[in-house]
């Protein structure tokens, strides 16, 4: 692995010297949007490398990337998946965030209870699976070194109804199995690449109901997931800028869609930090620059696509 901040010298066309330096980065996807109903949405893929944190789904810290000036790098972040109104329909996945080599992968729309068998969308982080009428659904799959899969979600009658969590950065959906239970998303992952502790990249809760009952929902996973649905209460969107997923809609006592819609993913989010001598100061899209939270060091937050020169 290249050391944060070296620079690796070399001679350009015409004997002019061509001088590269380092960067790392953290790369979030849009997270996957809860279904109507049950399953929760899959937090975006997570990949990292700063200093020795780890990436989502178990993976290691990810080799730094050395960009050679005058080069123009494209930043994209994704958006979340859009909530869906229709019922029954599945989740929407997230979509992916780039920077340079560096693809993060959306995350998976939750899984839907009499669609198809109601599994989870594969993604960064999978959707969690929503199950009813004694069906039994899978959750979605993660994505190697990104993210977790999705619960899965199973029962044994037709008034049991609930969804699994979608998967986190740093952990698998809940299994939903005990009779209108449904369970949370995956917790996000924490990363200091902007000189303080944050969470990002949790899973979309799931969504509850058995009849003559309230049921219980989904809690959204850490870092922003949104929660389920039941009896009484919408689902919630995941929190903006973070990858995570949007939570499931629950089900009302006699079966009606509780919510008009279910709980959106949430934006992803491109972060670059780079020694400040190296910083060239060109860049399109409005990403916030700081420069003095960590002496030496200037941090670009792109939370929306841009470019950068190096």
């Amino acid at each position: 692995m290249t050391p944060f901040g070296y620079r690796v010298l070399g001679f350009g066309a015409g004997g002019s010297v061509a001088d590269p330096y380092t960067v790392e980065y953290l790369v979030i996807a849009g997270g996957g949007s809860g279904a109507k109903a049950l399953g929760g949405g899959g937090a975006g893929g997570y990949r990292n490398s700063y200093s020795s944190e780890t990436s989502g789904g178990g993976g290691s810290s990810e080799t730094v990337l050395t960009l050679t000036p005058p080069t123009q790098y494209t930043i994209t972040v994704g958006g979340g998946g859009a909530a869906v109104d229709s019922w029954p329909s599945t989740g929407n996945d997230g979509n992916n965030s780039v920077f340079s080599t560096i693809t993060s992968t959306g995350g998976g729309g939750g899984g839907s209870a009499y669609v198809s068998d109601g599994d989870g969308a594969a993604g960064g982080s999978g959707g969690g699976g929503g199950s009813a009428d004694g069906t039994a659904a899978a959750g979605g799959s993660g994505t190697a070194n990104q993210g977790y899969a999705g619960g899965a979600a199973s029962n044994s009658s037709g008034t049991q109804w609930q969804g699994a969590g979608g998967g986190g950065a740093s952990a698998a959906g809940a299994a939903a199995s005990t009779a209108s239970v449904a369970t949370a998303g995956g917790a996000g992952r924490a990363s200091s690449i902007t000189g303080s502790s944050v969470t990002r990249a949790g899973g979309g809760g799931g969504g509850g109901y058995i009849a003559g009952d309230t049921g219980t929902n989904g809690a959204g996973g850490s870092g922003g997931g949104g929660a389920g649905g039941k009896n009484g209460v919408d689902p919630t969107d995941a929190t903006v800028n973070t990858g995570s997923g949007g939570g499931g809609n629950g089900l009302n006592n006699g079966g009606s869609v509780q919510g008009s819609e279910s709980g959106a993913g949430g934006s992803g989010v491109v972060i670059l930090r780079m020694l400040t001598a190296n910083y060239s100061s060109t860049t399109t899209g409005s990403p916030t620059v700081d420069s003095s939270t960590v002496a030496g060091t200037t941090i670009l937050t792109f939370t929306g696509s841009g470019t950068y020169t190096a």
